[in-house]
C-alpha cells in the first residue's frame, strides 16, 4: 500500500493513505540498515497489520530532500522573513534560495509583519532577481490571499528563523489549523520555538508543512552547495556570466568580470552580491569530505 508521510515524531511515521486517519507506522530494520531516514513528504510503501498499525517497507524515489527543514518532495519552499523583530538577515534568505535552486524547488520569499515595518526595497530586490516575493501581515491579512493563491495545488513547506510568524501566517490562511504561536523577545530579538515537529497540512488543494524555526546553530548546519553550483544559483548573474574575460571566473577579484561590473552599475543588487561572496568564502573553508556530508 502506498502513502505519504504526513508527520514524523519520536520514531513514528504517520502515513496518509487517503483515508480519514493516517496509519501510525514504524520503519523496518532494513531502512535503518540502509542508513535512510523517512522524511515528511516521502512517498512510501507500507504494510498495514490487522490492528491498524503499519510498517514502512520502502521509501520511494525522492525528487528532492532538505535537512533543514527535514522534508522531501517539496514543490516550493516559502522562506518567511521579517523586517520587524526578529529582523531577518538577507544573507539567510539568500542561503535558503541557493539550496532551493539546486533541488528543483521554487523559492518564494515572503516578508511578514508588513503592518509594522515595510520591506518594499527588499521585495523589489528579489523580484528584480527573478524570484517570487511579497509582503504579508498575519495580523491585518494584507497579502494573505495572494500567498494562498501561490500555494494552491502545490506541496509547500514554510521555513524561517524563529519568531517570524510561520504558524501565524498559516492560521491566517486557514483559521481551522489553530496552530500554537509564540511571542518574540524584544530583549533578545528572537522568537521561541513553538512548532516542535514537521507536519503536512491540507491547504488550498495542496499540502503545506509547518516546520520548527531555526537558530543560528541550525543555519551553520544547513546544506552547502559546491562553488560550481553557487555561480548558477544566483540567477541574476546569468545575463553577464558569459561576458567575463576569463572562463571559470569566480566573480570575486578577477579583472574584466562582467558580474562585478553589473553590480557597480546597479544591475545586480549589492546585498545579493555580498551574499554570494560570503557563501563562496564559507564553501572555500570547508573540506571536500565535509561538503559531501552536508549536501
Amino acid at each position: 500500500m502506498e502513502g505519504i508521510i504526513q508527520k514524523a515524531l519520536s520514531g513514528f511515521y504517520y502515513v496518509d493513505i487517503g483515508k480519514d486517519q493516517p496509519v501510525t507506522c514504524r520503519g523496518r530494520g532494513k531502512i535503518r540498515h540502509q542508513k535512510l531516514t523517512p522524511l515528511v513528504g516521502d512517498r512510501v510503501e507500507i504494510t498495514v497489520a490487522p490492528d491498524g498499525t503499519g510498517m514502512v517497507d520502502e521509501i520511494l524515489p525522492r525528487k528532492n530532500q532538505f535537512s533543514r527543514p527535514m522534508v522531501a518532495n517539496i514543490d516550493q519552499l516559502v522562506i518567511i522573513a521579517s523586517g520587524a523583530i526578529p529582523i531577518t538577515d538577507p544573507f539567510l534568505i539568500d542561503r535558503m534560495i541557493t539550496i532551493c535552486e539546486t533541488k528543483t524547488c521554487r523559492p518564494i520569499i515572503c516578508f511578514n509583519k508588513c503592518d509594522l515595518v515595510r520591506t518594499d526595497e527588499l521585495v523589489q530586490t528579489y523580484l528584480d532577481a527573478g524570484f517570487d516575493a511579497l509582503q504579508v501581515s498575519a495580523e491585518t491579512g494584507e497579502g494573505i490571499e495572494t500567498l494562498g493563491s501561490m500555494l494552491s495545488g502545490k506541496v509547500s513547506a514554510f521555513t524561517g528563523n524563529s519568531g517570524v510568524g510561520k504558524s501565524s501566517i498559516l492560521n491566517a490562511l486557514e483559521p481551522g489549523f489553530s496552530l500554537q504561536v509564540g511571542e518574540v523577545s524584544e530583549k533578545l530579538g528572537r522568537g521561541r520555538h513553538t512548532t516542535r515537529y514537521v507536519e503536512l497540512l491540507p491547504l488550498k488543494g495542496g499540502l503545506v508543512a509547518d516546520t520548527p524555526g531555526f537558530s543560528s546553530f541550525d543555519v551553520e548546519q544547513m546544506e552547502f552547495i559546491s562553488k560550481d553550483e553557487l555561480d548558477t544559483a544566483f540567477r541574476e548573474f546569468a545575463p553577464y556570466r558569459d561576458a567575463c574575460r576569463f572562463i571559470g571566473c569566480a566573480h570575486r577579484k578577477e579583472k574584466g568580470c562582467a558580474v562585478k561590473e553589473a553590480v557597480q552599475a546597479g544591475k545586480i543588487a549589492q546585498s545579493r552580491y555580498d551574499s554570494y561572496l560570503r557563501l563562496y568564502d564559507q564553501v572555500s573553508e570547508i573540506d571536500p569530505w565535509e561538503q559531501n556530508k552536508r549536501t
